[in-house]
């Protein structure tokens, strides 16, 4: 893969790669690679017939489809430049990214359509549908104009969905991201053989840059569900589809690990015990893998994971089940890979080395943890934030690394193990580092706990966590007996659980990452687009009440 722009990927591949299949839908249409390129000049000239030239942003914001690859190669191989939008965001924040993005053509399917206001929708020249490429409105009508991209011209502008501030909008040249083609190649290589399944939001950089335009830069094909992928969903079409390549977050296989695998044998005291023996849950994470690779079709050769940091106690059971996992370490800046592992190099616990052509260091290392900030030089990062000269001096160094405010470590081999982000870091009372990411680590692996946080309120480390109330649910017959009503049971449950997890936390941490309390947060927490928990919402919440009582 040596293409220098997308434009030329996208050439070379329609070409090559006619006759076979790039994307499809589960249980619906089919569309080759010489369709896809029809498809793609039918986009061009309906943005150039709507006065757009060379330069132009067009706002991208659809469920997965194969119109959407489609959509993002012909912007992109027009010169002008594609702007992805996660769909999960609020129509505050999608008014505000398209207004900031200054977007005059948007590619829409229908249900987000519904989200954008009005007065959102009247400031584009022209509004195309996704499902059909039809024009849903059209304000200007001129004849505009297409360039031939250059390697570094801006292809995407992506905007974060950031867990502590406001987003902020990624400039990604064509190099970065046919350089992260190049670079996944050269890791693990893939052709016409090969069948994805896009189970993510295809905005998200990780699933755009690697789930999308690798696989179609390689002859691939892509298959996209209409919905998302909760259970009822994956596992029709992971027999139908029996997919070769996958990529997921973390939070997908924790939970299909704490509801098949850790809620069985915990079920009773005989399986706790028998789990507790390490040859015995070995054998028992091999026999349940074999079921894991028979639903997923018997043709896995990778399942890709990123996006967050994975539990480790899922992890041991992906190494030890003999599943083809690998870790991904990347951000959006980065387009997005800077570090990763592939089934045959997975070390528990690490991300992998650095990735081809990439390099990393550590900046500000502490000197007897051996950690620091990982900084990274790679022909994938990004030119800069859009109209955010401030923010993007802040991310590099004086010597032009990127900044990515993670903290990391090396070990010998120089496989890169994450710590936590920077900004998340507790500082404890005798000057201890203290990385909830590594606590909500253990939280997470207790089979009552869905997700949690641990925040540093008024000196003391908290541990908010959200309950599986399924779980608690099915132990509560026993209770009732004892309590009046189910909500007196359940509160009795409760407060039982929360002395048990700060035993069982506090047993597993170090002594200056003790927790002292465990909250219940009876809501699910609010999360980012890409399921990140957002923190700035919970940390130092008793201050914040504090303040406005005051």
């Amino acid at each position: 893969m040596t293409s220098k722009t997308l434009c030329e990927l996208a050439r070379n591949s329609v070409e090559k790669y006619a006759s076979q299949v790039a994307f499809s839908m589960f249980n619906g249409e089919e569309v080759t690679y010489a369709e896809a390129g029809r498809r793609m000049l039918k986009v061009q000239n309906l943005l150039t017939g709507a006065g757009l030239e060379p330069g132009d942003k067009v706002v991208l914001l659809s469920s997965s489809m194969p119109n959407w690859g489609i959509g993002y190669f012909a912007i992109v191989s027009a010169g002008m430049v594609v702007v992805p939008i996660l769909p999960d965001f609020s129509t505050e924040e999608l008014d505000m990214i398209i207004e900031h993005s200054e977007a005059k053509a948007l590619l829409v399917s229908d249900k987000l359509f519904t989200k954008l206001s009005k007065s959102t929708v009247a400031r584009f020249d022209i509004v195309i549908r996704t499902k059909n490429l039809g024009v849903i409105s059209q304000r200007v009508r001129r004849q505009g104009r297409t360039a031939v991209p250059k390697p570094d011209d801006t292809a995407a502008i992506i905007y974060t969905s950031g867990t502590t501030s406001s987003p902020k909008g990624v400039m990604l040249s064509h190099a970065a991201l046919c350089a992260q083609a190049h670079i996944f190649e050269q890791m693990l290589p893939v052709g016409v053989d090969d069948v994805f399944l896009s189970v993510l939001p295809l905005s998200h950089t990780y699933e755009c840059s690697i789930g999308m335009i690798y696989p179609f830069a390689m002859g691939s094909q892509v298959a996209y569900l209409d919905r998302p992928p909760t259970a009822a969903v994956l596992m029709p079409a992971l027999r139908a589809v029996r997919p070769t390549v996958m990529l997921i977050v973390p939070l997908i296989i924790e939970k299909i690990y704490r509801s098949q695998i850790q809620a069985k044998f915990n079920s009773n005291a005989f399986w706790r015990t028998m789990y507790r023996v390490g040859f015995v849950r070995r054998y028992l994470h091999r026999i349940a893998g074999k079921k894991l690779l028979k639903l997923f079709g018997r043709r896995l050769r990778f399942l890709g994971i990123g996006g967050a940091k994975l539990d480790r106690a899922t992890e041991q059971f992906l190494l030890e089940a003999k599943v083809p996992y690998g870790i991904g370490y990347g951000l959006t800046e980065t387009a997005p890979l800077l570090a990763g592992a592939t089934p045959d190099i997975v070390r528990l616990g690490s991300t992998g080395p650095v990735v081809p052509g990439a390099q990393l260091r550590l900046e500000n290392v502490n000197p007897e943890t051996h950690q620091g900030e990982i900084v990274a030089l790679s022909p994938s990062v990004m030119q800069g934030y859009f109209k955010n000269p401030e923010a993007t001096a802040e991310a590099f160094t004086a010597d032009g690394w990127f900044r990515t405010g993670d903290l990391g470590e090396f070990d010998a081999d120089g496989w890169l193990y994450i710590k936590g982000r920077l900004k998340n870091m507790i500082v404890g009372p005798g000057g201890e580092n203290i990385y909830p990411e590594d606590i909500e680590s253990v939280l997470n692996s207790h089979v009552f706990i869905t997700d949690s946080i641990v925040t540093e309120q008024e000196g003391h480390l908290v541990a908010l966590v959200h309950f599986n109330r399924d779980e608690i649910e099915a132990t509560l017959d026993n209770w009732r007996e004892q309590w009046a009503n189910k909500r007196e049971a359940w509160e009795a449950k409760t407060e039982q659980l929360k002395k048990e997890i700060l035993e069982f936390v506090n047993a597993k941490v170090s002594r200056f990452s003790r927790i002292s309390e465990v909250v219940e947060e009876k809501e699910d927490f609010i999360k980012t687009p890409t399921l990140k928990i957002r923190r700035f919402l919970y940390n130092n919440r008793k201050k914040q009440k504090k303040v406005a009582n005051e």
